[in-house]
């Protein structure tokens, strides 16, 4: 389960970016993460909760934005989505196939590798008040 490991540096990475505010509270975090990562959003979630505890992101929301592949292709020019392949009929389950879906060729990928903080909701302390 390495969405712990993940989870453990982006909760480094935001607690770290908190220091330079006086902040009273956090009310949301969204993170992106790529469909290529193979990061289960039920794991992130669970992880991000237990390992928040007793600090200043305990109760605070999580929000996961997906974010979908996306390549380009030296040989055809094409630059978009890429197939997906199903597992099973029944299944919801895709695999991304990184080849393009134009010609066949070899991409290049743009997105669908992030994993990253893309917004924090806070509370600052009132600086104003005497």
């Amino acid at each position: 389960m390495h969405e712990v490991s993940v989870m453990a540096d982006l909760i480094a990475a935001i607690n770290k970016e908190l220091e330079r505010y006086n902040v009273v509270s956090v009310k949301e975090v969204t993170l992106v993460v790529g469909r290529l990562t193979n990061l289960g959003a039920e794991q992130i979630e669970f992880a991000y909760e237990i390992m928040s505890k007793n600090s200043i992101l305990e109760g605070s929301k999580l929000v996961i934005e997906e974010e979908d592949v996306k390549v380009s292709c030296g040989k055809c020019g094409y630059e978009g989505p890429v197939k997906n392949m199903e597992l099973g009929e029944d299944s919801h389950y895709q695999i991304p196939i990184l080849s393009c879906p134009e010609c066949g060729g070899a991409v290049t990928i743009l997105a669908g590798m992030s994993c990253c903080v893309r917004t924090l909701e806070i509370e600052e302390e009132d600086q104003c008040s005497n």
